[in-house]
């Protein structure tokens, strides 16, 4: 059963057809009960009518064996006194139920001489009828009743109307229901037919509508198997001419793919600047090595150390970057930006420190290390004055530092945030620079909610603004934090 369901076109299609055969249930139910009822309280109805004409003869001192109403063919009539024995029924009726006796012969009573002569007797005139003779009002029962050997069901109505001469009598007349259990029976059949054909063309337009509808989603799934078995990350899956949900899926679908493509081919050329980089100092220190292993008279002890110094910093700077693209979240611990920024610019002789306290949440370790790469930056390009400034702005944090170099050209201020990107007038290696520096600023001031641009300073080098949210606005805030 999980297999013969295991398609959403399937499970649509059993879902319509179960949704729909309900709705034809309840709709269809209703439409018997209505119908029937309907049917029923006409046949009642009729059955009032009748009654209310015997009862209305009875008033009237009409003689039992004078009644029209006992001469009706397909009405059985029963009139009763208040003890319930039967006085008069109809002709041809010969067994009746539902009315609260089965007699169908009356008992012997008075004669309609007697009935004449009370009549005769009663000071009131024959003709005339008093309208609260006959009780308001019917009570309604269902029976069957047997005339002329045939046996229907009927709908009877009880009347009760006060004659002066024999009491409170009841008169109980029957309408058939024959109609109503016809009429039932034929729009039941129509049902039964028709319910199974119906359902069977939601069914089929189901299937139908949901396989053509989920045509794309099977092109969708058969590229991205064959672009899986191909790791041809450049293939896309094709994009329906629509602008439904499948249509949107496509869409994203590729943009995904854009963006493995991207990241991929990002980490590939990592990995290759990676070894690029590693490659230099590595062979300059294997150089010197082998050299003193044969000379150790000429062994240079001091450039072996910076060769070691350079890939000490190199292969932290790529575990640093490592861990910031696993999405490592820094700590939410409160940092003074002010305190931070004298710390990094503590024994460099150019650097100028002007600062408010500001505290921002985020790794004091990792915002040292952004404090640091700048600083580091633009004492290679300062001249004579590097500032920091920090203050808030705009209810964020904001450090700036400003060289009063060349400047960086308005084409280079994002190029200059890439990995391993050096500008034409940084390309020497000599100064241990690998292009990481910036890019890791740039890194960590994301992960810390914040931005990192290059601008022109107001002495004409470059202006590195760093901005950051307050505490306790910020990412990774710990509970009790906010001031």
């Amino acid at each position: 059963m999980s297999r013969l369901f295991g398609s959403v076109r399937s499970r649509a299609t059993l879902g319509a057809t179960l949704v729909v055969a309900v709705a034809l249930v309840a709709a269809g139910t209703a439409l018997l009960l209505s119908l029937r009822a309907n049917l029923t309280g006409e046949a009642g109805t009729r059955a009032e009518r009748s009654a209310q004409a015997v009862a209305s003869e009875l008033a009237a001192r009409t003689p039992l064996d004078k009644l029209s109403g006992l001469d009706a063919e397909d009405t059985p009539v029963q009139i009763t006194d208040e003890d319930g024995v039967l006085l008069a029924a109809s002709e041809d009726l010969e067994r009746i139920t539902g009315t609260g006796t089965s007699e169908v012969t009356p008992a012997p009573g008075r004669s309609d001489a007697d009935d004449d002569r009370d009549g005769d007797d009663d000071d009131r005139d024959d003709d005339s009828l008093d309208p609260d003779e006959i009780a308001p009002g019917a009570s309604f029962t269902n029976g069957t009743a047997t005339i002329d050997g045939d046996t229907e069901d009927y709908r009877f109505a009880a009347v009760e109307v006060e004659t002066p001469d024999r009491g409170r009598l009841t008169v109980h007349a029957g309408a058939p229901l024959a109609a109503e259990h016809s009429a039932v029976g034929t729009a039941l059949t129509a049902m039964l037919i028709g319910f199974p054909l119906l359902l069977g063309v939601v069914a089929a337009v189901t299937w139908l509508v949901t396989g053509r509808a989920l045509r794309p989603v099977e092109g969708i799934r058969r590229e991205m198997a064959a672009i899986t078995a191909s790791e041809d990350l450049r293939r896309r899956v094709p994009e329906p001419a629509t602008h439904d949900e499948i249509a949107r899926l496509a869409r994203t679908t590729n943009a995904t793919l854009a963006a493995l493509e991207a990241s991929v081919e990002r980490q590939r050329a990592f990995v290759a600047d990676a070894s690029h980089e590693l490659r230099s100092p590595i062979a300059s220190l294997r150089t010197q090595l082998e050299v003193a292993a044969a000379h150790p008279e000429l062994l240079d002890l001091d450039g072996a150390v910076e060769d070691t110094v350079r890939l000490q910093n190199l292969a932290a700077d790529l575990l640093l970057l490592a861990r910031l693209d696993a999405g490592e979240r820094p700590a939410g611990t409160r940092v003074d930006l002010a305190a931070l920024a004298r710390e990094a610019a503590a024994g460099r002789e150019r650097v100028t420190v002007e600062a408010e306290p500001v505290e921002v949440s985020g790794s004091r370790g990792q915002l040292a290390r952004v404090l640091a790469n700048l600083l580091d930056n633009a004492e290679r390009h300062a001249r004579e004055r590097i500032t920091v400034t920090v203050r808030r702005e705009d209810g964020e944090a904001v450090v700036g530092v400003a060289d009063d170099g060349e400047g960086v050209a308005g084409a280079d201020r994002e190029r200059i945030f890439e990995r391993f990107v050096r500008l034409d007038a940084a390309r020497s290696r000599d100064d241990g620079g690998a292009g990481l520096g910036l890019a890791i600023a740039r890194d960590v001031a994301v992960r810390h909610g914040g931005t990192l641009t290059a601008g022109a300073a107001p002495a004409g080098g470059a202006l590195f603004a760093l901005r950051l949210p307050l505490a306790g606005r910020g990412p990774g805030q710990p509970p009790g934090l906010d001031r």
